[in-house]
């Protein structure tokens, strides 16, 4: 059976074809026919030769097999140090095989390289940071992933978490028509509170365009509410756009690079149309990875930059704080032993490790804010990125990645976990549902709002 009705080698393009996936529960049936699907081996290598370049040859060439990449790996260190669980081992076995054998691989061969690539590896780059030569398997497991996903091998979840882009140009089934209706009515919801809020559409030419993760929309739409007080007590002048209004990307994490395209277009699309001085992203670390960094590329940009400068919350955020824009009440900061979660995809991958700490200065009373160890840079990945978080097939093995990061946040005595970013705040909601650790977990805008100094023209009137 080379095609199967519910797995298959076609992308997800209609709502239709969603909701069909969606009906198979679990994708009971989807894993089923998976077993039987046929690769089409001169496709495979077709593909390969059109798009593997120097840069990933090189690499699969010049890995020395020395082991240094192991100990980086969370995922090595926490599933007893297996030499499989080896980086350098887990792309030259799947990938690097691939390669050499010119596509001529079987079925199990593509499933195994499946679990390899999506339930073994998070992309979280940490094993390029102290690669000798330079390698950044984190990357080469991206471009595995393109090449399973054009087979049909893709987890379930992640096949319609794609299909829902090419069709929502959002993660999940929300419109522009429910975006905004959401936005508009949860500010409604605080306006006695804050007079004069509101949550400007289409403005052209503001100083602030801000885009979401859709997730907010469906599931915490107070996040929208926060965002709005917070832009509102600073004084921005800043817009929503009616479309191009998501900015995450289930689709890099399926390798549907197609479908990646098709996103990030229409959130440049808004940002040519409304021409805002600059983007600014949510609390969420893929988002900021798929828009701002490999964005540009899968846009065909030639100057590897979104059309407007765009940065990443944290940073307007401690902008914010710095500058006086927004004032935090003393007495109210931070009084007990917190923590903060760095994110891989704004951390590793962008640098912004000054904003996160700028931010807990002004936030945590001096001497309560506790470093996880590691942390910046060298800090592990949730054990949830990567698309690992959203994937039920590999869920027992996505638990076990937990314990990295149960153990680190243990290891500083703190009850309170900042994080930043939605996968992050996601593994570690479930890791406290997993392990009962007894920790609290929070992004950034709800801390930030219950400890501001409010300008009196800003406050209600008695």
């Amino acid at each position: 059976m080379p095609e199967g009705k519910f797995c298959n080698k076609k992308p997800i393009d209609t709502a239709e074809g969603i909701n069909e996936l969606l009906s198979d529960t679990s994708g009971n049936n989807y894993y089923k026919e998976m077993e039987k699907l046929e690769i089409d081996s001169d496709l495979l290598w077709k593909t390969i030769q059109n798009t593997c370049k120097s840069r990933i040859r090189t690499w699969l060439e010049i890995c020395a097999h020395c082991g240094m990449c192991a100990e980086s790996c969370f995922l090595y260190q926490v599933n007893g140090r297996d030499p499989k669980q080896v980086p350098a081992y887990k792309i030259q076995s799947t990938l690097g095989e691939i390669i050499r054998k010119k596509g001529k691989v079987d079925n199990k061969f593509m499933r195994d390289t499946m679990e390899v690539a999506w339930a073994k590896c998070t992309c979280c780059n940490r094993c390029g940071t102290y690669c000798p030569h330079g390698i950044d398997t984190g990357i080469m497991f991206g471009y595995l992933r393109g090449l399973l996903y054009q087979q049909g091998f893709v987890p379930w979840e992640l096949k319609i978490g794609a299909g829902m882009h090419r069709v929502y140009r959002a993660q999940m089934d929300v419109t522009d028509e429910d975006f905004v209706d959401t936005f508009e009515w949860m500010v409604e919801e605080y306006e006695d509170d804050y007079p004069g809020l509101t949550v400007p559409v289409d403005v052209e030419g503001a100083d602030i365009m801000y885009t979401v993760n859709a997730r907010e929309v469906k599931h915490y739409p107070e996040d929208l509410a926060e965002a709005a007080i917070l832009f509102h007590i600073a004084g921005e002048n800043w817009t929503v756009p009616s479309k191009g209004w998501e900015q995450t990307s289930l689709a890099m994490f399926a390798g549907d690079w197609a479908a990646c395209k098709m996103q990030v277009e229409t959130v440049y699309e808004a940002m040519e149309r409304l021409k805002p001085v600059r983007m600014v992203g949510t609390e969420c670390g893929h988002a900021h990875r798929a828009t701002v960094i490999e964005g540009p590329y899968w846009a065909g940009r030639k100057n590897g930059q979104p059309p407007a400068e765009s940065i990443h919350y944290v940073e307007w955020l401690a902008e914010a704080l710095n500058t006086g824009k927004l004032k935090i009440d003393p007495h109210k900061r931070i009084k007990e032993p917190v923590t903060l979660q760095d994110s891989c995809n704004y951390i590793r991958n962008h640098g912004l490790k000054k904003a996160t700490r700028d931010i807990m200065k002004h936030i945590v009373e001096p001497g309560y804010f506790i470093e996880m160890s590691p942390n910046k840079e060298h800090n592990y990945c949730c054990g949830g990125g990567g698309g690992f978080n959203g994937i039920g097939l590999f869920r027992k093995q996505r638990n076990i990645a937990l314990i990295t990061k149960r153990d680190q946040i243990l290891a500083t005595g703190a009850k309170l976990v900042l994080a930043p970013c939605h996968n992050c705040w996601d593994a570690i909601r479930d890791l406290e549902e997993e392990y009962e650790i007894g920790i609290r977990w929070s992004f950034l805008k709800p801390i930030v709002i219950k400890m501001l100094e409010i300008p009196e023209h800003l406050q209600p009137e008695e």
